[in-house]
């Protein structure tokens, strides 16, 4: 039988698919139903910044929630039975309950004193720790470095507290995609490109030693806006993804494995076996699941395992490394085709 292991973030995986941050993840029973149905690992339902900074559960208006689903339901009064106390508890129980990784979700959009949360969710026993941002860059005098800046500063609260994997999951929008990538990425020393603030009073006089993400996860899917032209008002779009949103994701990781020193995991819009092969084929180390599996239940997780195997069968690939990133930029022998090939044969007709 095909070997379907695999490693994320230096955690073993007994295959690349993962169920994404949702309420399919919100309780333990949840997770166990995952597992059971054959998952790699678990991404647990976010707990937003306002619920680590509020005990009280008290809810905080922000332009950036209009932006993201998850948030939107939050902010709509989903979820807010599970505090920062309860989560600590899923995660550790969770832990106790399956024997495949689970990773907590923090949503978060500032810098500030909960990070120290992150602690504690090692401290409860999170395999690792997905950080789930997505700003909504509304202010017209607000420049886009200062948006990647906030992104790199949570980066660095949580990683300067942690010793576990820290993935960021990001959407598209940012001018230039890769080069932001790489800067999330990087290892590196406080230079006058990447400020990030000082570590505090008395750790090396303030100078940073900055530890990138051992994960991107592209792409976040944010909140679909839609207008009712009879009602003309305001109104929610289609909560879930379709195979047809793979392709942002898809053209983004074959262009940056093997170029970035992390692990890429592919998101919205993978809704089969052929959806997972092909990301594989990009160069991704996993696949996350959400919308198919509220849409087809969890026992699709079995189907996919199943369409997998039957194509490593078939083209002779006894595991995933035979094959992934084999279709990834860093790999092909016209790699330029990852950007223009596509544009040239639809619009001008060469060949």
């Amino acid at each position: 039988m095909s070997d379907l292991t695999t490693t994320y973030m230096g955690l073993s995986l007994p295959n690349p698919l993962v169920v994404a941050s949702s309420s399919l993840t919100g309780s333990v029973d949840g997770v166990k139903r995952c597992a059971a149905a054959g998952a790699g690992a678990v991404v647990l339902k976010s707990l937003f910044e306002e619920q680590i900074s509020h005990e009280t559960g008290q809810l905080s208006q922000y332009a950036e929630y209009a932006s993201h689903y998850e948030a939107s339901q939050y902010l709509q009064g989903y979820g807010m039975e599970l505090g920062p106390r309860e989560y600590l508890k899923l995660v550790e129980d969770s832990r106790k309950a399956v024997d495949i990784p689970v990773i907590a979700s923090l949503n978060c959009f500032t810098t500030g004193r909960w990070a120290d949360y992150a602690r504690k969710l090692e401290a409860a026993g999170a395999s690792a720790i997905e950080l789930n941002v997505g700003l909504m860059p509304n202010e017209t005098d607000q420049e886009g470095t200062a948006i990647e800046q906030r992104y790199f500063r949570i980066l660095h609260d949580v990683k300067s507290r942690v010793e576990i994997p820290v993935a960021m999951k990001v959407g598209p929008y940012f001018s230039s995609f890769a080069n932001f990538a790489e800067k999330l990425c990087r290892d590196r020393a406080e230079g006058p490109d990447y400020t990030v603030g000082w570590c505090g009073p008395g750790k090396n006089s303030g100078k940073i030693v900055w530890r990138g993400a051992d994960a991107l996860v592209l792409f976040n899917r944010f909140y679909q806006l839609d207008i009712d032209i009879e009602k003309m008002k305001l109104v929610a779009g289609n909560p879930y993804s379709t195979s047809a949103e793979i392709h942002t994701s898809l053209r983004w990781i074959s262009m940056l494995a093997g170029r970035l020193g992390c692990d890429l995991a592919a998101t919205t819009g993978v809704h089969s076996g052929d959806d997972v092969i092909k990301q594989l084929l990009a160069g991704a180390q996993v696949v996350q699941l959400c919308s198919t599996l509220y849409q087809n239940g969890n026992e699709q997780v079995g189907k996919i395992l199943e369409e997998i195997r039957g194509w490593m069968d078939r083209h002779e690939f006894e595991s995933l490394d035979d094959f992934r990133g084999r279709l990834s930029q860093a790999r092909s022998s016209n790699p330029r085709g990852h950007e223009r090939l596509q544009y040239i044969k639809l619009f001008v007709g060469i060949e």
